[in-house]
């Protein structure tokens, strides 16, 4: 790849990085959350598709990449599921942090 496409990759992504600050800084209520991952997806992306040359590469690296995404997004998932069912049964009541020692 020629040296000019590493130069405005570089470039898009200083000014993406500055453009995370700058948001920041924003109030932007609930899509403060939302418009920090789009940011930081298109960094990734651009890392991904020029630095790591998967722009030009075998369709087996496409797949292995394909399928780390599809494991990430299990692991997410599954932990997601976790965290969100953990409510379901409450801590018992007679459970107590001043509870006296058990050892002499």
């Amino acid at each position: 790849m020629p040296q000019k496409t590493y130069l405005i990759v570089f470039l898009c992504l200083i000014g993406l990085t500055v453009l995370t600050t700058g948001v920041a800084f924003l109030n932007l209520g609930p899509f403060n959350t939302p418009v920090a991952l789009v940011i930081a997806f298109s960094k990734m992306l651009l890392v991904i598709f020029f630095f790591m040359h998967v722009r030009h590469s075998s369709g087996l690296v496409r797949v292995t990449l394909a399928a780390a995404f599809f494991w990430f997004a299990l692991l997410i998932a599954l932990t997601m599921s976790d965290y969100h069912s953990r409510s379901w049964t409450p801590a018992p009541e007679t459970w107590s942090t001043n509870a006296p020692p058990t050892h002499p």
